[in-house]
C-alpha cells in the first residue's frame, strides 16, 4: 500500500518549472546595436570587396581599397560624398553595387531581413522586432508585418513614379537604355537621400539647374524620404493635423520651417552672387535656392557651386545639415525631432514655464534630456573630426568645417576637397560618416532602453547659470 502511494504521489507530481530569466533593457539595448552597428559593417565591408574588383570598375583595372571602401560607407550610409566620379570611374556593374548598398542602408538591412523573412512566412522573434525598430526610430511590438509591408509597398510605389517621370525628361537627350538606368538610379538615390549622380564631371545637377521637372521632382523624393515613413503612414490613416500624434506635427512643423528659412536666407545671401545666383533670371534663382534649402539638410544633390558661395551661407548650410531630416528616415543628423523638441523646450524656459509642452501635450524631461544628451556627443564627435582634419590636411578651416558636418549629417554636399584628402582624410571621413549615420539612434534608442526608475531621491542642489 505504501509502495502504491509513493508510485501515484509521483505520477500526479508536476514537472518543475523552468524559469526564464529574461534579458534586462540594458542587455536588450546592447544587443540590438551591436547587432545594427554589425550589420551595416559587414554590408560596407561586402561592397568594399565588390567595388574593388576590376569587373566594377570603367578601366576594367582594380580600384584603389580606400576609394572603394570610401565609396562604400558612403552608400549604405547613404551620404553621397565621393572620392571619384560616379558616372566615369565606375562601370554599370559597379554603379548597380552603389545603387544596392544605397537601397540597402536606406531602407534598412534589417528592415529587409525582417521583410524577406514576413514574405517567406517565418515568425520575427522580440530581438529582431528590437533591432528594426531601433532603424526605425520607435517600437515595433506589435504590428511590425503590417507597418512593414506598407512601407515597402510605399517605398517602391515612390520610387516607381520618380524614376517614370525621370525618364520621360531624360529620354529625351539620352537613349532609352542610358535613360531608364539613369531614372531608377537616380530616383532611388533622391528617395534615400543619398546625393550619389551618374551625370559626368563634379557638378552634380548644375547642368539640369533649371529644369523644374528634375528638380521638384528630386525635392519632392528627398523631402518624403526625409520625413519618415512612419510620419507619412500618421498622415495616410489620421488625414488631419490635428489628429496627428505630437511627433508627427512637431516633424512637419519644423521640417516646414526650416526649409523656408534656408530657402529666404540662401536667396537673399546669394541673390547676387555672380558664381551661385547672381545670373539666373527671378524664377531660376527661386528654383535653384529652393533647392538648396530641400537637400542641405540630408541629400547632397546641388544645382550650385557649393564652393563659391558666401561664407555666410556656408555656415548656415552648416546649420541645416547637422539638424538634418526626421528620426527613422533616410536622412542624418540630429534629427529634426531633436532640434524641434530643443526648439519648445528653449521657447517654454523663455517663457518662464514650469513644464515644456507643444501642442498641448506635456513632454516628458527624461526626452529633453536625450535630446540634450544626443546634441552634445553629435558635437562632441564633430570637434574630435574637424581637430583630426585640421591636423591632417592642408585645406582651408571653412572647407575642413562644411566637410566634417557634411559628413556627419550624411549630406553628401562638399565644397570640393573630398578627392583631394590624403589616405587618413579619407579615414577620418568615413568614420564620421558611420557615426553620422548609427549614432544618434543607437545612442537614443539605448538611452530608452537603459531607463531605470530610481528608488530614492537625492537632496536637491542648485548650479548657477549664465
Amino acid at each position: 500500500m505504501a509502495k502504491l502511494d509513493r508510485v501515484m504521489k509521483r505520477k500526479n507530481r508536476r514537472p518543475p518549472v523552468r524559469r526564464v530569466s529574461l534579458p534586462s533593457g540594458k542587455r536588450r539595448s546592447d544587443v540590438s546595436a551591436r547587432t545594427l552597428i554589425y550589420s551595416f559593417l559587414f554590408l560596407i565591408l561586402t561592397g568594399t570587396v565588390l567595388l574593388w574588383l576590376p569587373v566594377s570598375t570603367a578601366s576594367g583595372e582594380f580600384s584603389s581599397a580606400i576609394d572603394a571602401a570610401f565609396t562604400a560607407t558612403s552608400a549604405v550610409c547613404v551620404t553621397g560624398l565621393v572620392v571619384v566620379n560616379t558616372a566615369q570611374h565606375w562601370s554599370p556593374f559597379g554603379q548597380a553595387i552603389i545603387l544596392i548598398l544605397i537601397q540597402l542602408g536606406g531602407f534598412g538591412i534589417m528592415t529587409g531581413v525582417t521583410l524577406l523573412l514576413l514574405g517567406l512566412r517565418r515568425r520575427i522573434g522580440l530581438q529582431q522586432r528590437l533591432i528594426v525598430g531601433q532603424s526605425l526610430g520607435q517600437s515595433l511590438i506589435g504590428g511590425a508585418a503590417s507597418l512593414l509591408k506598407r512601407m515597402a509597398l510605399f517605398v517602391l510605389f515612390l520610387e516607381v513614379i520618380g524614376a517614370v517621370i525621370f525618364f520621360i525628361r531624360f529620354s529625351t537627350n539620352q537613349s532609352l537604355a542610358r535613360a531608364a538606368w539613369m531614372s531608377i538610379f537616380h530616383s532611388i538615390s533622391a528617395f534615400n537621400n543619398a546625393g550619389f549622380d551618374l551625370f559626368e564631371g563634379s557638378t552634380s545637377m548644375q547642368a539640369y539647374q533649371g529644369d523644374a521637372t528634375i528638380v521638384l521632382t528630386t525635392s519632392v523624393l528627398i523631402i518624403l524620404g526625409g520625413i519618415s515613413f512612419v510620419v507619412l503612414d500618421d498622415i495616410y490613416r489620421k488625414r488631419k493635423f490635428s489628429k496627428l500624434s505630437l511627433d508627427s506635427k512637431v516633424i512637419l512643423v519644423a521640417t516646414a520651417e526650416l526649409l523656408l528659412t534656408g530657402w529666404a536666407i540662401t536667396l537673399l545671401m546669394e541673390f547676387n552672387n555672380p558664381s551661385t545666383l547672381g545670373t539666373l533670371t527671378l524664377p531660376g534663382k527661386l528654383l535653384a535656392s529652393f533647392f538648396h534649402s530641400v537637400t542641405a539638410r540630408t541629400a547632397g544633390f546641388t544645382t550650385l557651386n557649393v564652393a563659391a558661395m558666401m561664407p555666410f551661407t556656408l555656415l548656415f548650410t552648416m546649420a541645416l545639415m547637422f539638424i538634418g531630416g526626421a528620426t527613422g528616415s533616410t536622412a542624418g543628423g540630429i534629427k529634426v525631432n531633436t532640434f524641434g523638441l530643443l526648439m519648445v523646450t528653449l521657447k517654454s524656459t523663455l517663457r518662464g514655464q514650469q513644464s515644456v509642452g507643444a501642442f498641448r501635450r506635456t513632454i516628458d524631461i527624461l526626452q529633453i534630456r536625450r535630446a540634450l544628451t544626443i546634441v552634445l556627443l553629435s558635437l562632441l564627435v564633430l570637434i574630435i573630426a574637424i581637430f583630426l582634419l585640421s591636423l591632417t590636411q592642408k585645406t582651408e578651416l571653412l572647407s575642413t568645417l562644411f566637410e566634417a558636418v557634411s559628413a556627419f549629417g550624411t549630406v553628401g554636399l562638399s565644397t570640393g576637397i573630398t578627392p583631394v584628402l590624403s589616405v587618413a582624410g579619407k579615414i577620418i571621413i568615413m568614420t564620421t560618416i558611420f557615426i553620422g549615420r548609427l549614432g544618434p539612434v543607437t545612442l537614443a534608442s539605448a538611452l530608452i532602453q537603459r531607463q531605470r526608475p530610481g528608488n530614492y531621491h537625492d537632496p536637491g542642489g542648485t548650479i548657477r547659470l549664465g
